[in-house]
């Protein structure tokens, strides 16, 4: 007999229901075809379900007919998607998360007074690209496990300046550049699905390079994936084996593996849905912790749970940390 310990909040974000609800609402309204730049949401079930209702994933807006119908996935798109769109006549169904919209008014309003910007983010990431498109004159990419030495001089006190003064004369400088809009300003952002105890690491290692550095005034990942992960590090030290429900782009999908395996758990693994689990896994164990990530439906977990009841693990025990309530109002041509 053995135990299943479930996480909750786990599965579908406020942004991420809005989005795929986006896409299904087009398709009432207006039939299909409609088409979508890049995955709607990154997992494989929701877009393989969308497909077959009628929508058209496409990588590059040149492959939609002018005039047509796409919609911007909830991961956020640059300015010179949107400029692209309307050059080719394209009606926009935008729907791009709100809470990615904010770093997005973030990155804008930063570089307009002169700040550089240090994005920590996976690059080549949909969302840290069209952040990136924002500012790209102002804009630096960096890895929550980046090399921050790397970054170039942003502050004007470079490093081997640094060495030569004291800590009071390097606050002195970064004091006396925070009155200006030149060079020496420097602020953070970050993706909106990072791990929450990497990201604390990563800023701190960038404050030590840039004494001077502004934080944004909210953090930037999205309470979603704090609360996922705030329930992952509930159940991880009580689970021989920790199951998360995800694709493997799926950014907080694999955040909440590595945050499992941090948290306590024996052993972590992400899986697609129930036909990627393996019997070998739980050899041994007697409890198990199961959870999934922001983009992830509930009938997929509902499987894996299936899937483990049939071979003993009957007993489920839901562990909640968190109430979700928000949500989010579709785009306004959906409205």
């Amino acid at each position: 007999m053995g135990k299943v310990l479930l996480a909750s909040p786990r599965g579908y974000c406020a942004g991420v229901d809005r989005a795929v609800t986006a896409v299904r609402r087009a398709l009432e309204l207006y039939d299909a075809p409609i088409y979508v730049r890049k995955e709607i949401v990154h997992n494989k079930f929701v877009v393989q379900t969308l497909a077959e209702a009628g929508a058209i994933f496409v990588n590059e807006l040149d492959e939609v007919p002018p005039g047509a119908r796409v919609v911007f996935s909830a991961h956020g798109v640059a300015p010179a998607v949107y400029a692209e769109a309307e050059a080719r006549g394209l009606e926009v169904i935008d729907a791009t998360c709100p809470l990615v919209m904010k770093v997005h008014r973030e990155a804008r309003r930063y570089a307009d007074e002169g700040f550089e910007i240090v994005l920590i983010g996976h690059q080549g990431h949909e969302e840290v690209e069209g952040t990136l498109g924002v500012a790209p004159e102002r804009i630096h990419v960096i890895d929550t496990d980046g090399d921050v030495d790397a970054l170039p001089d942003l502050d004007g006190l470079g490093a081997d300046r640094r060495r030569h003064f004291s800590e009071n004369e390097i606050q002195n400088a970064a004091d006396a550049t925070a009155e200006t809009h030149a060079a020496g300003k420097v602020v953070w952002l970050s993706q909106t699905t990072l791990s929450v105890d990497q990201t604390r690491e990563t800023v701190s290692r960038l404050e030590k390079r840039f004494p001077g550095l502004v934080s944004p005034p909210s953090d930037d990942i999205c309470f979603a994936t704090q609360n996922r992960q705030g329930a992952v590090k509930a159940i991880a030290p009580r689970s021989d084996v920790v199951v998360v429900v995800g694709s493997a782009n799926s950014s907080n999908s694999v955040r909440l593996m590595e945050v499992a395996l941090e948290a306590g758990a024996r052993a972590a693994h992400r899986v697609d849905g129930v036909g990627e689990m393996e019997a070998s896994w739980f050899e041994g164990a007697s409890t198990v912790g199961v959870t999934s990530g922001a983009s992830v439906p509930e009938v997929l977990v509902e499987e894996v749970l299936q899937w483990l009841a049939s071979r003993g693990f009957d007993e489920v025990e839901t562990v909640e940390t968190s109430r979700e309530t928000t949500s989010f109002t579709l785009p306004k041509p959906l409205r």
